[in-house]
């Protein structure tokens, strides 16, 4: 069945069935900046937790003795339980409240964040990792959903600029701290310092925030506990699958074949519990995915082009320092200074693409237009990166991605609020949010793959088994520094490729007005 099309009341009106409660468009402007303001620094810390870890790894690893086979997880674990948990996140905020699960997501990602800076096992700070990012994906849906419960779709542009311009500048900005926390004071500090920001924001949510709602007053609460679960055990395998899946497994290379029984049953528990899911969600009461959300056009478009620009999204930030230390022979922490015109092309591109849609009233040519500055990003990088380039001239290129990346992190998420029901923007917001992340992960999975394997065979061709090791030897040659600069460029043209897949899929996004004050409006429980 078609989703119902969008409620046209005054902000404020009580939904039907429910006593007359406050307008979350009518809270004061004071409140809606603190809100704001708590919202923004739980986005800031969890979007930065995805790359911070990437240049304090290698001390981590000499410190607590972490095998190449496990090594990945130090990121891996918090992406994949950021995934699962968005989809679940963003339902439980539609029907008890956004405060209630940012509260949970903030106390949730600090505990894991102490935690992970007092590990003392490998096992210990995978654990916290996965903990870290249990809370962290409360705090990706809830910031979102916020925008929306505090202005009309007209008024969300210069916002949703602004939120999605902070996720890209942290996820950016992660490797450059994290070299900079680990040189000055230990690998331990790139977790606590989530602690005293964090606190800020739990003091401002929990002292200032309203608890909007969009759950009618007296309706009972259904929670889809079967369908959570079905959701974790389809993803969570599927993902871990992906990871180590290897089409060759070289001495010390973490991973399995393809057509290893751990890998092959990964995959199976993973595809039992996705039947289980859609079979759970069609009778649920309350699901989690409500699959009559598809019909919508732009619902099920937007998801599918923040898939799909999600998975190339990492190529620059994970693997172009690599790049840039062992061909160019700049330091982490340059490396780092390095990704700064990234960082302020995303910046810049995210508010100005925002604020530029709210003034037309139209998401879709800013977002087309973007797209095609985006693509010309990927290809100048894929063509011109030599092992002879440096730090300047390749900064200079990622500034190009930057601009054409940053205005759809705001306009996915604009075009699927502006087009549900009003009673769906929690489940809504977190499908393109779970969408992008699923890219990520995806993304950054298969390019770990294909330069895994490129650089496995040049490693394998001068006596080196692989593993942690295979990188620092071949940049130790002029021919092995080729292969890296080869295997980056590589990614580049797979970043492309996939970038081509999202603009003819974004191409077929209906362009829609962008609704006027008239949009209904959150109520504020009592």
């Amino acid at each position: 069945m078609p989703t119902p099309p969008a409620i046209t009341a005054t902000p404020g009106a009580p939904p039907a069935g429910g006593p007359p409660r406050s307008s979350g468009y009518d809270l004061p402007h004071r409140d809606k900046m603190v809100t704001m303001a708590g919202s923004l620094i739980g986005l800031f810390l969890a979007a930065l937790d995805q790359t911070v870890v990437g240049t304090a790894g290698p001390a981590i690893q000499r410190d607590l003795r972490i095998t190449p086979a496990l090594y990945p997880w130090l990121t891996t674990a918090y992406l994949v339980a950021t995934t699962v948990m968005v989809p679940v996140y963003g339902k439980l905020s539609d029907q008890i409240g956004r405060k209630a699960v940012l509260l949970t997501g903030i106390v949730l990602f600090l505990g894991g964040s102490m935690l992970c800076g007092i590990a003392w096992s490998t096992a210990s700070l995978i654990g916290f990792r996965a903990a870290q990012g249990l809370g962290a994906a409360a705090l990706y849906t809830s910031a979102f959903s916020v925008i929306a419960d505090l202005y009309p779709p007209a008024e969300r542009g210069r916002y949703q600029g602004l939120f999605s311009a902070v996720f890209g500048v942290s996820s950016v900005i992660g490797p450059l701290l994290g070299g900079f926390l680990t040189d000055r004071f230990g690998w331990h500090w790139v977790f606590f310092v989530n602690l005293p920001l964090g606190l800020v924001a739990l003091a401002l949510v929990w002292r200032r925030m309203p608890n909007m709602s969009r759950r009618v007053a007296g309706e009972p609460l259904h929670v889809d506990v079967a369908g959570a679960l079905f959701l974790i055990g389809a993803i969570a395998p599927f993902l871990v699958a992906l990871s180590f899946g290897r089409s060759t497994v070289r001495a010390n290379e973490a991973g399995f074949a393809w057509s290893s029984a751990p890998i092959v049953g990964l995959f199976a528990f993973a595809i039992t519990c996705a039947v289980l899911f859609v079979r759970q969600e069609r009778r649920a009461n309350e699901p989690i995915v409500d699959f009559s959300m598809f019909t919508n056009r732009t619902y099920a478009i937007a998801n599918a082009g923040s898939l799909m620009l999600g998975s190339s999204f990492l190529a620059g930030p994970v693997f172009l320092p690599l790049f840039l230390v062992n061909v160019a022979g700049v330091s982490a922490t340059r490396a780092g200074l390095g990704m700064l015109p990234l960082t302020l092309g995303i910046v810049f591109g995210a508010a100005f693409g925002g604020r530029t849609a709210a003034r037309m009233g139209r998401y879709k040519p800013v977002l087309m237009a973007a797209l095609v500055v985006l693509l010309a990003g990927f290809i100048v990088m894929a063509l011109t990166l030599t092992s002879a380039s440096t730090l300047p001239t390749v900064a200079l290129r990622m500034a190009l991605v930057g601009l054409g990346m940053g205005p759809t992190l705001p306009l996915f998420t604009m075009a699927i609020q502006n087009a549900v029901d009003v009673r769906h923007i929690g489940v809504a917001t977190a499908s393109v949010t779970f969408s992008r992340a699923l890219g990520q992960v995806l993304g950054v999975a298969v390019m770990g793959t294909i330069f895994a394997g490129v650089l496995g065979e040049a490693a394998a061709g001068i006596g080196v088994e692989g593993g942690m090791s295979a990188v620092g030897a071949l940049a130790a040659t002029a021919a092995g520094r080729e292969v890296i600069t080869h295997g980056v460029r590589l990614l580049f043209g797979c970043g492309f490729a996939l970038a081509v897949i999202g603009v003819v899929v974004t191409s077929r996004l209906p362009d829609a007005k962008l609704a006027s004050r008239r949009a209904p409006a959150p109520a504020i429980a009592d």
